[in-house]
């Protein structure tokens, strides 16, 4: 299953923390953070279920303050830096296609869906307005190769955050092969290695599965995109999930697990 290092498998682990879509929710973040920081312990592993930026209006400063609590927790504890994972999200998938929107077949189609999704708000946290972008969409193949280098640009200039588009990984599971952590769904159908982009696009009726996945008892799950008119985090006895619509409210959910799929807490932003 560890195909081309797009997954990630938790050894030896004490309790799994698990951060639901974030969506540049700047300060819902700072409480999570702060209660982190304050009940990690050494053996602790930590997931970003992906979905960190976008849709809100501080994506970079979201992510630097991520990166900042990734440095913060490796720094304390002398961590591994498999211990602390980030999960590609469909905000996450989509940015990374703008930094290569020159290779792109359609540009201007793929511009104008991508900003109905909510990625114009992590452009515009990196100084580019969104005519700007359109414009350059429909300006040729040079004029936008000249655009991405200026946006990859803008990545390396806040320490951290190239490295993080590049280290994005599939999904994670522990040891023992009973919990998995994943941004969306999976297809039920298939095996793990041979999912393509279901982990952030989604599977249709994922919602409604009740029985385990390979040998997978529990996964988790950082976004779903209907809203279920949950009161709090959304549980059944194989998928647990980490984020209620609408999109607009500002909760961030969060869960702690054990390696064989328990369920140790489920919390979400004060």
């Amino acid at each position: 299953m560890d195909n081309l290092g797009n997954f990630v498998e938790l050894n030896k682990s004490g309790k799994i923390w698990a951060i639901g879509s974030i969506h540049s929710n700047l300060k819902s973040f700072s409480s999570i953070k702060k209660y982190i920081l304050k009940n990690f312990d050494s053996d602790d592993k930590l997931i970003f279920l992906g979905n960190v930026i976008g849709l809100g209006d501080n994506s970079k400063e979201t992510l630097t303050s991520v990166i900042n609590l990734r440095f913060n927790l490796m720094s304390k504890f002398k961590l591994k830096p498999e211990k602390i994972v980030f999960l590609r999200g469909a905000q996450e998938e989509m940015f990374s296609k703008l930094l290569q929107l020159q290779l792109a077949p359609n540009p201007e189609e793929i511009v104008e869906w991508m900003f109905d999704h909510g990625v114009n708000k992590t452009i515009n946290s990196y100084g580019f307005s969104e005519n700007e972008v359109k414009n350059i969409a429909s300006s040729g193949t040079i004029n936008i190769t000249k655009w991405t280098i200026n946006l990859n640009r803008a990545l390396y200039m806040n320490p951290g955050h190239a490295q993080y588009f590049l280290n994005l990984k599939h999904a994670a599971y522990s040891h023992s092969k009973k919990i998995l952590f994943v941004n969306r769904g999976v297809d039920i159908t298939r095996p793990l290695s041979a999912q393509n982009d279901c982990f952030w696009w989604g599977f249709q009726n994922f919602s409604k599965i009740h029985k385990p996945y390979n040998t997978f008892l529990r996964i988790v799950r950082g976004y779903e995109s209907e809203h279920l008119n949950h009161s709090g985090i959304s549980n059944n006895n194989v998928v647990c999930t980490l984020f209620k619509q609408p999109l607009s409210n500002k909760s961030i959910l969060c869960g702690i697990f054990g390696e064989n799929g328990e369920i140790l807490d489920l919390f979400e932003n004060n």
